[in-house]
């Protein structure tokens, strides 16, 4: 059956088929026209909807010989794109230029400052032009714990809304949306140069564990900014089992920067160094004088009436067989604050021999006793003797 079509444009009114009717005078158009929405085609309704979609539709009126008239909505009739398809393009070029500068900005190593927009469990939510990145809260400078260490990391978040942070981006991978601030990385780059190797800094106990402890410092600003570690070992020169036992998160203390490695982020700290090595030490400097509980010495001015620590009197015995010493004896005892060692420990004081007398102090526990020597050997001669008593001795 021949048909034909012709364009009635957007439709203002029905007067355009009307008009049509008219001038198709060779056909015969039935007054009945079928359109693809409901029986009763509402203009005010749909013009409506045109004007909110803000799109321009052609529409094609297939006019048949038997008198059927058909309106056909053709997507394919538009002679104006969409704007909201365009708007939508733009967006996803935004996005994807916006990725691309999250990228240089992790390859570069700049700092970026970024409004917090909102936080969660786990960090915080931080603009970054058109897209938005995590902070996990461990990557937040140890400066805000510092400020105010009685609050929660959620009380400090909620104040941190709105206002402007320095990081760096650790990641950014479009594909999985995975964007990662650091505000820790960002002070390294700013600060780890202002601290150097002997700097002794106030700082505060971050957080302790079995290996040592995290100690955040305080730097000439007032504000902590960088965060160390203190091994165990370097805690004290006692005999440490526990960290706990010393430190607790929170604590305030004084440290000595003993290395800085700017290219792993690291800076070792020491508490230990700040006090007198042991080696180094005599009786006086062990124990308090000036009255203190700690202190419970007694000597007869001959030694007889303490009784030596477990071992020591064979040592003495042995020392006493060495070319070039004359005398040892136990002059005084006491009872220090610390532990070094259960065990029987001999430490030689750097004090040179003065007047053919040398100091030895002998520890177990907490118990400490002084020995005099009387010899004619230097310091390297005594320490060569002990070594030789110290592996006949069982």
């Amino acid at each position: 059956m021949p048909m034909f079509a012709t364009t009635l444009g957007s439709f203002p009114s029905i007067s355009s088929f009307s008009q049509l009717s008219a001038s198709s005078s060779d056909v015969s158009v039935s007054p009945s026209i079928s359109f693809p929405f409901s029986n009763q085609f509402n203009f005010t309704k749909y013009a409506h909807k045109l004007s909110v979609v803000r799109k321009r539709w052609c529409y094609t009126a297939k006019v048949s010989v038997s008198g059927d008239t058909q309106i056909d909505e053709n997507p394919e009739s538009q002679v104006q794109d969409e704007p909201s398809s365009s708007s939508d393009a733009a967006r996803l070029a935004r996005r994807s230029a916006d990725w691309k500068a999250a990228r240089t900005y992790k390859d570069s190593g700049f700092i970026y400052d970024g409004r917090i927009e909102y936080f969660n469990s786990g960090g915080l939510r931080i603009r970054f032009y058109s897209l938005v990145g995590f902070l996990p809260f461990p990557q937040l400078s140890p400066r805000h714990w510092c400020k105010e260490p009685h609050k929660s990391i959620q009380d400090i978040a909620k104040d941190l809304v709105g206002s402007l942070i320095s990081v760096k981006v650790i990641q950014a991978d479009e594909d999985k949306c995975r964007l990662i601030f650091s505000e820790k990385e960002a002070a390294w780059s700013r600060y780890s140069e202002r601290v150097r190797v002997g700097d002794v800094l106030e700082g505060m106990v971050g957080s302790v564990e079995n290996y040592g402890a995290f100690v955040h410092l305080r730097l000439p600003d007032g504000l902590y900014h960088l965060t160390g570690l203190v091994h165990i070992s370097e805690v004290t020169w006692d005999l440490v089992n526990d960290v706990r036992d010393i430190l607790t998160e929170g604590d305030k203390v004084r440290v000595k920067v003993i290395s800085v490695d700017l290219e792993k982020s690291w800076i070792r700290l020491s508490i230990k160094q700040l006090e007198e090595d042991p080696l180094l030490e005599t009786l006086d400097k062990v124990i308090p004088q000036s009255g203190s509980d700690d202190l419970d010495s007694s000597s007869d001015g001959t030694g007889n009436a303490i009784e030596p620590l477990p071992g020591l009197e064979t040592i003495l015995e042995e020392l006493l067989q060495e070319d070039g010493i004359d005398d040892a004896r136990i002059s005084r005892q006491g009872f220090e604050r610390r532990v070094v060692s259960q065990d029987l420990q001999l430490w030689l004081s750097n004090a040179p021999p003065s007047d053919k007398r040398f100091t030895l102090l002998a520890r177990a526990g907490r118990q400490v006793q002084e020995i005099h020597l009387t010899t004619s050997l230097g310091q390297e001669g005594i320490k060569r003797a002990l070594q030789r008593v110290l592996e006949r001795v069982p």
